[in-house]
């Protein structure tokens, strides 16, 4: 394995057609990958498609508004997650992107049920937190309840804040929590992240795509897949002006340490 792709959804209908090749293909070019849940439906196909493949892995979660009609059941997901290929707990988090302010007090109570399990059986979150267009608000949330729970919880409480978009504050912050930072392939063609890349430490970093979302520069518009790590790996690398071969190597040790793979 050379790269690591650690937020990716190829067990969703995007992928019916093609799913084996694009699994043929991430092996081809060592890219291992966590298929991540966002209800109980897509987190169980998830650990379907990683059962038997080595460098293939999942994670079990309920999204904070993917899916309003699942209620959710703790019991039930923890199941899940004491499976040996479940290696997180998410994407669990808050989303206040298009949310209601009566909807807030809903999506910290179900994170905080996703904690639970992953302090209970010392697995990494995996976070989605997205602010409102113009704030920080879900990541200052998001902050105020893992300062709180650290003080529970200790070093049980860990994991990657996924497709981060908060500023160096919020960045640094989370990274003294003790959580790392994910970033997918916008930072292709986006510059509005480099400033944070460059902020935090290469240990804090790792590489995602959230596909079949964002795909990089040179195929946006399309289907992404997990092979884009590859290209999130290099715009990390210039981004902050270091050797790529390097940059690699730190963010594969990164997804290792988190993930315990």
């Amino acid at each position: 394995m050379r790269y690591f792709d650690a937020h990716a959804h190829v067990q969703f209908p995007a992928f019916d057609e093609d799913r084996e090749d694009i699994l043929r293909k991430m092996e081809g070019k060592g890219v291992g990958a966590i298929m991540v849940g966002v209800d109980k439906a897509s987190s169980e196909r998830a650990i379907a498609l990683v059962e038997g493949r080595d460098t293939l892995y999942a994670s079990v979660g309920l999204h904070p508004n993917d899916n309003t009609t699942e209620q959710f059941d703790t019991d039930a997901y923890r199941e899940l997650a004491r499976h040996p290929k479940v290696v997180a707990i998410g994407e669990c988090g808050l989303d206040y992107y298009r949310q209601e302010e009566s909807d807030k007090e809903r999506q910290k109570e179900l994170f905080l049920k996703h904690v639970e399990i992953a302090t209970s059986l010392s697995k990494p979150l995996i976070i989605h937190a997205r602010p409102t267009k113009g704030t920080q608000n879900a990541y200052r949330d998001l902050i105020e309840i893992l300062k709180e729970k650290k003080q529970e919880h200790g070093d049980r409480l860990f994991g990657d804040v996924h497709f981060f978009v908060g500023g160096v504050e919020e960045a640094e912050e989370l990274v003294a929590l003790g959580f790392t930072l994910s970033f997918t392939a916008v930072i292709t063609f986006a510059r509005d992240y480099d400033e944070v890349i460059r902020s935090v430490p290469l240990s804090s970093i790792i590489s995602e795509t959230d596909a079949p979302y964002v795909a990089p520069e040179g195929r946006r518009g399309t289907r992404n897949d997990p092979l884009a790590a590859i290209d999130v790996v290099e715009a990390v690398a210039r981004v902050r002006g270091e050797d790529p071969e390097v940059v690699r190597m730190a963010l594969l040790d990164n997804a290792k340490r988190v993930f315990r793979l």
